[in-house]
């Protein structure tokens, strides 16, 4: 069924404000969810933060207080929304085991938008990516179990594979090299927007997260790979934030924000099994179709511009969590060798690639990789590799 969210009213914004008990939502069951409804309750948290943060940026650089004003009343409500969708992960849940989950939503979000994704060269940026968060799921995977003595799957329950991707220590590239070309907003499909977006408010999401509980830990091991993993994550966003036209005005941004969040909340309420949850994505829908309406009239204000003119007339498929082993092994099994240069990609360890890698690790192994050999010392094997045999190490050909 189509849906045209710049036809629908929402809840009027002076009833969105909710008291502290209806804030107090109760968490999700780690024990008994769904692996997916927590997938989506990550995926929606980083969204919200990325929502809050563009209104605050954007308010900073706007010299109309009316303006302002209106950015502060919506963008309040967004951080009402943003403290029920995060505290509904559980507080019993372990910083790892958050982790694992965290990089759950990496692999199948990246991997459903890849496979969505209308424009080739956004595609292959997906593409790239996802292969190195499917090796930092192995990674930390080998680290819980060395900390915690459980299993990746009790947290994944199967719907993801954990197996290595492209190693970690080769996604140190030079900062350079983590810049691509934008989509043109005046051509791309209202779509590849959306997907840029969600990707970029993900991997911003995981980046914060890493840089926060990294240090929290006083297994050497566990600090240092955080730290390794987050530093991807800083190229992650750099990499997908770049895959926007820097030329959207405020006014552009701001409808796109707004629509990307009813998108998500309308995909997910259509998808959601646990009715507690599916009842805050409809109830934060009908509140993001009003911040959507109010977008549009200020748009329409200040940029001289109908919101049609940038927006999708009417939703497209709803974004779903679902398996993407078949894939996931395609793409290893094609690209799990590329590295960047330029804009573009490259299968050759060039010099810029090779001087990073030199000046970062400086002859010493970094930490994703001592996690491995830490772990086979404890165990005598890597994590799952005595039932899926043993996996064939990557590497970067060199022009040498």
């Amino acid at each position: 069924m189509s849906f045209n969210p710049l036809e629908q009213r929402g809840i009027p914004l002076d009833r969105q404000v909710r008291n502290w008990r209806e804030l107090d939502v109760s968490p999700i069951d780690p024990d008994r969810c769904d692996p997916y409804t927590r997938c989506r309750i990550i995926a929606m948290n980083g969204i919200e933060v990325e929502a809050i943060m563009f209104s605050h940026h954007m308010a900073r650089h706007c010299p109309d207080q009316e303006v302002r004003r209106q950015l502060a009343s919506t963008r309040y409500t967004e951080a009402q929304q943003q403290r029920v969708v995060n505290w509904l992960l559980p507080g019993v849940a372990s910083v790892l085991e958050t982790t694992i989950a965290y990089e759950q939503v990496a692999v199948d979000l990246t991997a459903w938008v890849a496979r969505m994704e209308p424009d080739p060269y956004l595609t292959q940026a997906y593409e790239f990516g996802v292969l190195e968060d499917f090796d930092h799921l192995y990674r930390y995977a080998n680290l819980y179990e060395m900390i915690e003595h459980r299993k990746a799957e009790e947290i994944v329950q199967g719907l993801t594979e954990v197996m290595p991707g492209r190693p970690t220590k080769l996604h140190h590239r030079h900062p350079v090299d983590n810049v691509r070309d934008p989509y043109d907003r005046h051509q791309v499909n209202p779509l590849s927007k959306l997907h840029a977006l969600t990707i970029m408010a993900a991997e911003q999401q995981t980046m914060n997260f890493y840089m926060n509980v990294g240090p929290q830990y006083m297994e050497p091991i566990a600090r240092q790979l955080y730290q390794e993993i987050g530093l991807i994550e800083e190229e992650h966003v750099t990499h997908y934030e770049s895959l926007v036209d820097p030329g959207e005005t405020w006014w552009e941004q701001l409808v796109n924000h707004e629509y990307n969040e009813c998108y998500l909340y309308y995909s997910f309420m259509e998808q959601e099994p646990d009715p507690k949850v599916k009842s805050i994505w409809e109830l934060h829908l009908n509140m993001e179709l009003e911040h959507l309406r109010i977008a549009c009239d200020l748009m329409r204000r200040n940029d001289g511009r109908e919101p049609e003119e940038v927006l999708a007339p009417q939703f497209p498929n709803v974004l779903t969590f679902e398996p993407n082993k078949a894939y996931l092994r395609e793409l290893l099994a094609t690209q799990v060798d590329l590295t960047t240069l330029g804009s573009g990609y490259v299968r050759e360890a060039h010099e810029r690639f090779q001087r990073m890698q030199a000046q970062l690790h400086d002859s010493e192994q970094p930490p994703s990789e001592r996690v491995m050999e830490q772990h086979r010392d404890m165990f005598g094997r890597e994590y799952r590799l005595e039932t899926e045999g043993e996996h064939p190490v990557p590497s970067l050909r060199s022009r040498d």
